[in-house]
């Protein structure tokens, strides 16, 4: 929204140095759910552009020249510790409250006992040299200027003896060499946010803004939404995480935007459904709140709504096809544009459709019904036999069969039929005798779904329950 607003380019920048915890397919699931929720990017692994590449550990020898640079020019040191040593140094340290893990002990190491460490081949890490005095001041778009003391900062990695880079290191270049102009990020960085100022300050490239973002936490208000604790039931994780996971359970990409913008920041309106497009215009990094806080599910169910009864009808059947498909029915999405427009204001999430239009679907299975749940104190048996008789009639002999002209001659039908003169009690029953299910689409919708011979299917075996009731 930001880059949108201000007319710059949007970068996707696959950030893969740290290989321990790469799983094979995450770029891919990565850039699939941001197309899903319809954000874009200008440059990218996948669309290229003048700065890339754009996946880092395809730009390892930019990271080993300039962590080099640093070293040449003092600004950073080799550190030959084992894992022993450093397991030693966290345990020493500790125990005087240092919480640091390292005692720098290379950091002034001679040089010609470096070059004696480096023919033994021993393996070494790059580390950059922290003030040891003073204070760091990290200027945020969000949290104004934040002061670090540099006595209690540690000598950060910022080259691992594998060669690749960590985090520190990598997004310094790679946002100096891409002319990154702005940098929002989740405040989990802003403890190592003075190593990145001092490394702009080494390298005497002009620094981009940053803002930290705050996290989401977990509804317990108990850690970060990342790092989920909830139960897993019945196949579902109770609070959802992942992307493909909303659109699984039948949530709108746009819906899902719209939760996600909710969280953190205002218009400064009372407006809480809207899309992307319609807050870019007014979007602004200044307006996010600094705390962290917690996705307000309770109220995802009722913005996805809010989104499908904006839908147009047509996108609303594509939209619900896949989770029929899934349900085992063959869709005609055509025939789905009957109904859609009324059940559009019922629907929370997709998934429900399939049990709201089971009814088109299910010719073979007889109704469950009795004769009591066909009759009403308005609608005595008699009369509802001879109401259903007339709509039966009415169904096979009229020359048009469309919305307008089946709900004129049913609610007269109703009208006649009942005790009040009044039709509802009639089309609620009758609702009820053509789909055979409590929840469903309005009545004259779903007679215009199943069409003229179906509907007549369902009234003949409605009669005949009353029939043998009677």
């Amino acid at each position: 929204m930001f880059a949108r607003r201000f007319g710059g380019q949007f970068i996707l920048r696959i950030e893969d140095t740290d290989q321990k915890r790469e799983v094979v397919g995450a770029a891919d699931n990565i850039m699939a759910s941001m197309r899903w929720l319809g954000i874009d990017w200008d440059e990218g692994p996948d669309v290229g552009g003048p700065y890339g590449p754009y996946v880092q550990t395809e730009r390892a020898e930019l990271y080993q020249q300039w962590a080099h640079w640093l070293v040449d020019q003092g600004f950073a040191y080799k550190c030959f510790a084992t894992p022993e040593e450093l397991e030693e140094m966290r345990v020493t340290l500790q125990a005087k409250g240092d919480m640091s893990g390292y005692d720098r002990r290379y950091r002034d190491y001679p040089a010609e006992k470096v070059a004696e460490l480096e023919a033994q081949g021993k393996p070494y890490v790059i580390r950059f040299k922290m003030p040891l005095d003073g204070v760091t001041v990290v200027e945020d778009m969000i949290r104004g200027a934040v002061t670090f003391d540099n006595s209690q900062l540690t000598d950060y990695v910022i080259l691992k003896s594998s060669g690749l880079p960590t985090y520190h290191l990598a997004h310094v270049i790679d946002d100096h060499f891409m002319q990154i102009s702005h940098i929002t990020r989740g405040d989990e960085w802003l403890s190592t946010a003075p190593l990145h100022f001092q490394l702009w300050e080494a390298f005497g490239w002009e620094r981009p803004y940053y803002a930290h973002m705050p996290v989401i936490l977990n509804p317990s208000g108990k850690g970060k939404l990342s790092k989920r604790t909830q139960s897993f039931v019945d196949g579902q994780w109770q609070v959802l995480v992942r992307v493909e996971e909303f659109q699984e359970q039948g949530y709108l990409p746009q819906a899902v935007n719209n939760f996600i913008a909710n969280v953190g920041w205002s218009s400064g309106d009372d407006q809480e459904i809207f899309t992307v497009a319609d807050i870019v215009p007014r979007f602004d990094l200044q307006d996010v709140n600094p705390s962290p806080t917690s996705l307000p599910y309770a109220k995802l169910d009722w913005i996805n709504g809010q989104h499908i009864q904006q839908m147009d009808p047509l996108d609303l059947a594509k939209a619900i096809k896949p989770f029929l498909e899934a349900a085992g029915y063959e869709v005609n999405v055509e025939a789905l544009l009957a109904v859609v427009p009324a059940m559009g204001v019922r629907l929370k999430r997709l998934t429900e459709a399939a049990d709201f239009l089971r009814f088109l679907f299910v010719d073979d299975e007889p109704l469950a019904l009795t004769a009591d749940d066909l009759v009403h104190k308005q609608l005595p048996p008699e009369a509802a036999q001879q109401g259903y008789a007339q709509v039966r009639e009415f169904v096979q002999t009229t020359p048009l069969y469309d919305l307008e002209t089946i709900q004129n001659r049913v609610t007269e039908i109703g009208e006649v039929v009942t005790t009040t003169g009044k039709a509802g009690a009639f089309l609620g029953k009758l609702r009820l005798a053509v789909t055979g299910q409590q929840v469903s689409p309005p009545v004259f919708e779903s007679m215009v779904a199943l069409g003229r011979e179906r509907t007549t299917a369902r009234l003949d075996e409605a009669l005949q329950i009353l029939k043998t009731a009677v």
